[in-house]
């Protein structure tokens, strides 16, 4: 990386540092999508970890919070779905978006469910994401891998994020959707307008754009719907919960639901670990040379990269009753914020946690696939497709160099980039 970039790198850190630990205890409130689109957030976590490990936020622009952010307590929420429940929200919402919402609408995806509509909802969609159909799903992502990297310009400057981190996943997506595929680009834009607040970066710019965008997507969605629970039923995602005899009396407001969760899934959480295995690897030369030198580390660079990514930053949940954590009382009814970002920095449960190691002893000791239930029902798709890029770059070029900082999304929830120069300088 560019001395100029990591002298910034090197300024804003101090800053943040200096913030973080200046203010009162009780004062810091983690929950700034600023914090995160300026990877400023470091410190604060950093400093709760240390003094306050369960830690409540009386007020902030998503309301009041506890934080949890050391790696086994937010392990023991994640775990206790009776305690902790997903049913009212399992990411923190703001203010505004709250406002946004149609009260007399309830309707809800399964991650957002406890037990038993949970395990049922989630088991219809399993299959597809199954090892039997991953394997039959490996060689299209790899043509699809190698024809994106084969497309690329050579010596000057591009967006990383837009032609290769966003294009494989929207790609797979639209397979798993088995959606039109010269439109797949929708699902890209509808993604990044459910998770980037309007006028922050994102593809709408106020409430009223993005309701117009969300009726577009679900529109959509339901003419699909509509196609397949007429048709024989087949193995993409749509007619599985068409057909599904625990989905297919769902709802359409349910169904778009489960459609927005499965876009996010799908789309934003790859996409930004790709993208931040490049930037982990030119932050970090000394492992891009041991990952050159030996390319069977592929396995463990994806897993050290969706530890050291987070791609998404948190989990919430509901207390269901009082429950004692760390000294502190959290009553029924408070909500609570499992922070991933933070958890997969504890030096208690990881050492050298701030450090990119492409080859730790247990590289998949993380959480970004958070515990129990709710455990990401698609991890095994994201390790496949960071895979075979990985092995289809390493196949190409000798080397990815980085521009410039890359432009970070605003968001408490999906830590992620909005875009990454890069310069590919030559093909092997």
């Amino acid at each position: 990386m560019a001395d100029g970039i990591v002298d910034v790198l090197n300024d804003k850190r101090a800053a943040a540092r200096e913030a973080a630990y200046s203010a009162p205890i009780e004062e810091l409130n983690p929950a700034r999508a600023s914090l995160f689109r300026d990877d400023a957030m470091w410190p604060i976590f950093e400093r709760l970890r240390a003094e306050a490990p369960v830690h409540y936020t009386p007020d902030s622009n998503y309301g009041p919070f506890w934080s949890i952010t050391r790696y086994n307590d937010i392990m023991a929420v994640d775990s206790n779905h009776q305690v902790f429940s997903s049913a009212k929200g399992i990411a923190l919402s703001p203010k505004a978006a709250q406002g946004f919402r149609d009260p007399n609408n309830t309707a809800t995806n399964f991650i957002a469910m406890d037990p038993p509509r949970h395990d049922a909802q989630r088991k219809t969609v399993s299959p597809a994401l199954s090892p039997h159909a991953l394997s039959l799903m490996a060689p299209l992502i790899r043509e699809r891998a190698g024809r994106i990297l084969d497309s690329l310009p050579i010596g000057e400057s591009f967006d990383w994020v837009d032609l290769v981190s966003k294009e494989l996943t929207t790609m797979t997506l639209a397979t798993l959707f088995d959606f039109p595929f010269e439109e797949r680009r929708k699902l890209t834009r509808w993604s990044d307008a459910m998770t980037t607040p309007p006028g922050f970066g994102g593809p709408v710019a106020n409430l009223q754009e993005l309701r117009e965008t969300m009726a577009e997507c679900f529109g959509y969605f339901t003419e699909l719907w509509n196609q397949r629970v007429n048709a024989e039923p087949a193995g993409d995602l749509i007619s599985m919960l068409a057909h599904g005899e625990d989905t297919r009396n769902m709802t359409m407001a349910e169904f778009h639901a489960n459609v927005g969760l499965l876009i996010i899934g799908g789309n934003d959480t790859t996409r930004n670990t790709i993208s931040g295995s490049v930037l982990a690897l030119n932050q970090n030369p000394d492992q891009y040379a041991k990952l050159r030198a030996n390319p069977d580390l592929i396995p463990s660079m994806v897993s050290e990269t969706i530890r050291w990514q987070t791609p998404l930053a948190h989990m919430s949940r509901t207390a269901t009753q009082d429950f004692e954590m760390g000294g502190k009382t959290i009553k029924a009814g408070d909500k609570v914020v499992m922070w991933y970002v933070s958890g997969n920095r504890d030096a208690t449960v990881i050492e050298d946690p701030d450090s990119y190691i492409i080859d730790r002893p247990r590289p998949r000791q993380h959480m970004s696939f958070g515990f129990g239930i709710h455990r990401c029902v698609g991890n095994r798709l994201a390790e496949l497709q960071l895979t075979i890029i990985w092995e289809e770059i390493m196949k190409r070029f000798p080397d990815i160099q980085l521009q410039a900082e890359p432009r970070r999304s605003y968001s408490i929830f999906v830590k992620g980039y909005e875009d990454m120069q890069v310069v590919l300088p030559a093909r092997i």
